[in-house]
């Protein structure tokens, strides 16, 4: 079953690159240019979550997640915002949302934390779908959070759980340092040689010669890119 997303915001330039992100990903996306279009869109229809600019006019973010988690809507909610003040992130994360993201972001990013919350949820759901993502010859469980390889356990630490399952999930994209710091750690600060040092020990245990990998691939001046060929 594919994802549906409702996109909030009322900068119509913002909606149409959020829409395009996610269609090349094969996301549907309904839009709305206001809090109150987004609350009457919620009625008609179920999303697997909803991106939600807070500084709207009119109804804005803040008062439509209060109202969505009043109504007993449990539909995960990512806040899109301009905001970088810490005091609203942890507001928005208090009444309600799932996740949080500044602007200006990169839709590559967006679209991996949000296909993330979408698995999340949809593995705590009894409606879910699959929980097992597979690609090439690896397998990932979404409830148990174990990764195989050829039917294999490989165990792994929990921040090489979040990088494989940010990998598995977007088989074929590159991720920069930064989006990838951005997904994995938030807003936690670390070495900036950390992200290559958890890049090492994955190829330590998912290549079959870490040296000359074929999987967890380097993109000279890009970042690293996931791959299981043909």
């Amino acid at each position: 079953m594919s994802e549906k997303v409702l996109v909030v915001d009322d900068d119509k330039t913002i909606l149409t690159m959020l829409f395009k992100a996610l269609k090349n990903n094969g996301i549907e996306a309904d839009l709305a240019i206001s809090g109150e279009a987004a609350l009457e869109l919620v009625k008609q229809n179920k999303y697997d979550l909803i991106l939600l600019d807070i500084n709207m006019r009119g109804i804005n973010g803040f008062e439509v997640i209060q109202q969505l988690r009043g109504n007993g809507l449990t539909t995960p909610v990512m806040v899109v915002s301009g905001r970088k003040e810490d005091q609203d992130a942890l507001y928005g994360l208090e009444i309600g949302a799932d996740d949080y993201i500044t602007k200006p972001f990169n839709p590559v990013t967006l679209v991996a934390k949000a296909k993330a919350l979408i698995r999340r949820s949809r593995s705590t759901s009894p409606q879910g779908t699959s929980n097992i993502i597979t690609a090439g010859p690896f397998t990932y469980n979404t409830s148990t959070l174990r990764f195989y390889k050829n039917d294999v356990e490989i165990p792994l630490s929990s921040k090489e759980n979040s990088m494989i399952k940010l990998f598995i999930d977007n088989v074929d994209h590159i991720f920069s340092k930064d989006m990838i710091y951005s997904v994995i750690w938030g807003e936690t600060i670390i070495d900036e040689n950390a992200i290559m040092v958890y890049v090492n020990r994955l190829r330590q245990k998912i290549e079959d010669d870490p040296s000359t990998p074929k999987y967890l691939i380097t993109v000279r001046g890009l970042g690293y890119r996931f791959t299981v060929g043909q």
